[in-house]
């Protein structure tokens, strides 16, 4: 089939000899992992400095008033931002959010083309320990488009993480500005790094890709190996869009799916209506192709076309659709340019949407205005380079404090800065007071001379982080994984409270463990979930001691074996893990449960169920269950290993407002008791479960 909308007139691209075709398409395929790569490095980068802007916020849900009077470090959106920080942090926001809207775009397209995108990898990550290794205070390198050192005016720019400084706004800028600007900044001596043009006729796979000196360039090289057409009269872009067809039918039947599938395995977070005609009102880019579910290849193709423009309009890459249809049309010899029928608005987030679908809500649980609704809407009229232009503008006014100078400042944690006016320990006792909270963000830091805690709480960054990359990984792979919204708002917690205590950059390069540490070995042991919840009787250490660093996560996605289960979002055992189905329906029939109990928190049968957020912290209560749910969990005592088999023995009720970590003990001391085994004494909550705020 001719498409229309590849390039026909450049001799390059024609007539290229059939045997190219798996080497040209594995080029495609590193190309498209370069943009997913592009994209993803951005997030940790935006988010670090993001929730380095020193402020509080509350922690409010739905008809709940579990924390009024309380509040935690780190910043949140707001929806009637005043001061400097409160601007500056929901201008950034607006752009984290983007990019994972980028993100999820050219991880789509990657399935389209026939490709499983990796979130994991290098140049990024190191691929065991999830360690981020492209940013450093040496580095110079925007991973595969541009080393600034070839520069002329942004030589002494570096790829590194820090706080909202002016440093930071012009490293953010300089990955922002268009096309032209980029390429026009690039010394004349080294031009030619950044101009080979695809085909890459000597590139083999495993090499890396020239660098393309440009994010518009990227896009415009990437529609050039589409472009190719082969002397049997086919183009790449047919052959890998039927390959992507066939890969995602193969994946759905192997998962059950029956249907005949007629377009590639997309995911959608921002426009589900995408995926179902009948949700169009939960679209937040109503015009935007954020997806494509056509099985026409022209149409499909259009669609690729728009969300390259998507993402380039909103803040990378300037003209370079300007620049890929001005050739289309001089190929078939148009005497007036092809424009795409679009306009700026297109790529805008519609604020009604925003604000049905990202709703706040006050101290005592009643909804007001949505603060991500007006963090993003008002900065979605704006693109990357124009945000970050208007933060640079607040950095310079002196008004802007960050959390290392608000710690440079001699500034300790008090009582008081935890609290609001309507604060009353006597509301749920049970929760620690402010003061208990406050001594021990103090004491995190004071106690930390030989940095272990600072360690720890940048490992446990890396970790959150990895919650939601390591899920990335399955969620484009397979149709029934689930978007890890938990882990998403616990990375930038675990990021903010590290800042908020220690007044320091969170060190993500340390990755989980180290290179060196052991493996966890699940064959030898049945690791748990928070301090003092060890069920292995192998394993004798000090009992009041918290997880490996290792299990640590925010998302029940990410919790991947027994006995890691950990916070309030808790998981029916009728299902929810890649373990079966590990209820056991002759025992709850025995037992006269009439619905399927829920999985106790660090006694969970199988990986994601037991919920999520390890350590606990030690605020975290469990919220009110909607009917005809039932407050009752399901407990399970562990056969030897290597297989620890769960068996179920008892059913137990807990509350509304119970704290999830006493209702994990007692499960555990449940099991002991049921073995014959003496109880240890309760463990009083470390600094660390003090320290982290409970998740939403």
């Amino acid at each position: 089939m001719k498409t229309t909308l590849l390039f026909t007139d450049d001799n390059r691209l024609a007539n290229r000899p059939i045997s190219y075709k798996d080497i040209d398409e594995k080029a495609l395929h590193a190309m498209v992992q370069s943009a997913v790569n592009v994209e993803l490095f951005t997030i940790p980068l935006y988010m670090t400095s993001l929730y380095s802007l020193q402020g509080m916020h509350e922690i409010n849900s739905k008809g709940s008033n579990f924390y009024e009077g309380r509040k935690w470090p780190g910043m949140a959106a707001a929806a009637k931002p005043q001061s400097e920080n409160e601007q500056a942090f929901n201008a950034v926001f607006s752009v984290f959010v983007a990019e994972m809207l980028h993100l999820q775009i050219i991880s789509n397209l990657a399935k389209v083309v026939g490709y499983d995108p990796k979130f994991t990898c290098e140049p990024l990550q190191d691929e065991k320990t999830y360690a981020w290794k492209c940013y450093s205070p040496d580095s110079s390198v925007l991973p595969g488009i541009l080393d600034f050192k070839d520069t002329v005016k942004s030589t002494h720019i570096k790829v590194k993480l820090g706080p909202m400084d002016k440093d930071q706004c012009n490293l953010f800028l300089a990955i922002e500005q268009t096309e032209k600007a980029a390429l026009a900044d690039i010394r004349e001596d080294k031009k030619h790094k950044y101009e080979e043009k695809a085909p890459y006729n000597n590139w083999k796979e495993g090499q890396p890709l020239p660098m393309f000196g440009s994010i518009g360039n990227m896009y415009l090289q990437l529609w050039n190996y589409l472009s190719i057409e082969y002397v049997d009269g086919i183009t790449l872009w047919e052959i890998v869009y039927k390959k992507g067809l066939a890969k995602s039918q193969a994946v759905s039947t192997k998962g059950g799916d029956n249907r005949k599938l007629e377009y590639a395995i997309q995911k959608e977070v921002f426009n589900p209506g995408r995926l179902d005609a009948t949700q169009t009102s939960q679209d937040e880019y109503p015009y935007m192709p954020t997806s494509i579910n056509t099985g026409d290849l022209e149409k499909a193709l259009y669609d690729v076309l728009n969300m390259i423009n998507g993402i380039t309009d909103q803040g990378e890459g300037g003209g370079v659709i300007d620049e890929i249809l001005q050739r289309v049309s001089k190929s078939r010899n148009l005497k007036a340019p092809l424009t795409l029928t679009v306009v700026q608005d297109m790529f805008q987030p519609k604020c009604p949407v925003l604000r049905a679908k990202y709703p706040s809500f006050n101290a005592t649980g009643v909804e007001v205005d949505s603060a991500k609704a007006e963090a993003r809407g008002h900065f979605g009229k704006m693109d990357h380079y124009e945000t970050f232009a208007f933060v640079l503008e607040l950095v310079r006014s002196g008004k802007i404090e960050t959390w290392d100078q608000w710690h440079a400042k001699g500034n300790k944690w008090t009582p008081e800065m935890l609290q609001t006016k309507a604060y009353n320990p006597a509301l749920y006792p049970q929760l620690p007071l402010s003061g208990d909270v406050a001594g021990a963000l103090n004491r995190l830091k004071l106690n930390d001379a030989d940095g272990k805690n600072f360690d720890l709480f940048s490992r446990a960054s890396t970790g959150a982080i990895a919650g939601v990359t390591r899920v990335l990984n399955d969620y484009f792979q397979n149709p029934k994984t689930a978007f890890p919204y938990p882990s998403m708002g616990g990375s930038g917690d675990r990021l903010s409270i590290c800042w908020a205590v220690f007044g320091k950059v969170p060190d993500i390069s340390l990755g989980v463990t180290s290179k060196d540490y052991p493996p966890l070995n699940r064959n030898e042991h049945l690791y748990h979930a928070c301090q003092g919840l060890n069920l292995d009787e192998d394993i004798v250490k000090d009992p009041a001691s918290c997880a490996p660093v290792q299990l640590f996560h925010a998302c029940k996605g990410s919790n991947e074996c027994k006995g890691e289960g950990g916070c309030g979002f808790v998981q029916s055992t009728g299902g929810g893990g890649g373990c079966g189905q590990p209820t056991n329906n002759a025992f709850l029939k025995a037992k006269g449960s009439k619905v399927s109990p829920y999985s106790p928190p660090s006694d969970n049968a199988c990986g994601s169920l037991g919920g999520c957020a390890v350590p606990m912290s030690a605020s975290q209560m469990y919220p009110s269950l909607s009917a005809p749910n039932e407050y009752q969990m399901q407990l399970n005592d562990f056969g030897p290993k290597p297989k620890y088999q769960p068996t179920p023995f008892a059913i137990v009720v807990y509350a509304q407002g119970d704290l999830v970590y006493d209702v994990a003990w007692n499960a555990y001391a449940a099991v002991f008791k049921k073995r014959g085994v003496p109880i240890p004494e309760k463990p009083k909550p470390s600094d660390l479960r003090l320290a982290f705020p409970p998740s939403t």
